[in-house]
Formats: structure tokens, C-alpha cells, sequence
């Protein structure tokens, strides 16, 4: 097991994770070895623009939601340089990144799953 899916672990099991992703595919929106916030999301409320921590065809990656198919239970993934990394269903979607270096994502708070107090991780 990698350390993209300890992350993935504790965020799914109702942690909110702090930790320094490091790659330059999300840039500007976040560059690499910024402090990010991750929190478990209610996928059903997912927005074009959300960045999510998520598994695509067996990968998990920090990166934007591109598509919505709430019909199908499902977003499309895609890095921020126009790669489409694919389709995942909600249940593969693990947490929203609600801050980058302390600065608040808009909207994305609203999105979160009730917090499990107990459960907060810094990495």
C-alpha cells in the first residue's frame, strides 16, 4: 500500500488529512509541497471545479472533478494541464480539498460529510 492510498484510507474512514502532495499537475491551482486540506465529501454535491482525493482506474489522485454524471453516480477526473485521467463512481471518491496553504476553497466546505472529531491526521 502507497501513501496516496493511506491518505485515501483515512479520508475515507472519516478523517480530515493534512499533508504536502508534491507534482506539478495541478499547478497553479496547487503547486507542489503545498499544505492541503482534505476532508470526506458527499459525492452527490460535487461540482465541476472541486478538487477531490480519489481512485481512478486503480490510481488515487488529488485532482479536479471535470464531469458530473449524477444519473450514473459518477465524475470524470482530470488534472489541471487538460489530461483526462477518467471516469469514477462516488463510492471511489473519497474526500474534497477544502484549503491550499490556509486559504480556503470556495464552496467546498458545504460539500463535506459530517467531521469524525476524533480522526484528523497530519502527514
Amino acid at each position: 500500500m502507497g501513501a496516496w492510498d493511506a491518505v485515501a484510507g483515512r479520508v475515507a474512514g472519516g478523517a480530515t488529512v493534512t499533508f504536502r502532495p508534491s507534482g506539478s499537475s495541478m499547478v497553479p491551482l496547487i503547486r507542489s509541497r503545498q499544505q492541503v486540506v482534505v476532508v470526506p465529501v458527499d459525492p452527490a454535491k460535487l461540482e465541476v471545479g472541486d478538487i477531490v482525493l480519489t481512485r481512478v482506474a486503480g490510481t488515487v489522485y488529488l485532482h479536479l472533478v471535470s464531469s458530473v454524471n449524477l444519473a450514473g453516480k459518477r465524475v470524470q477526473i482530470s488534472n489541471n494541464r487538460g489530461h483526462i485521467n477518467g471516469w469514477t463512481s462516488h463510492d471511489r471518491v473519497f474526500g474534497i480539498c477544502v484549503a491550499v496553504d490556509g486559504v480556503a476553497r470556495s464552496g467546498a466546505a458545504e460539500k463535506a460529510l459530517a467531521p469524525n472529531s476524533a480522526a484528523s491526521h497530519q502527514i
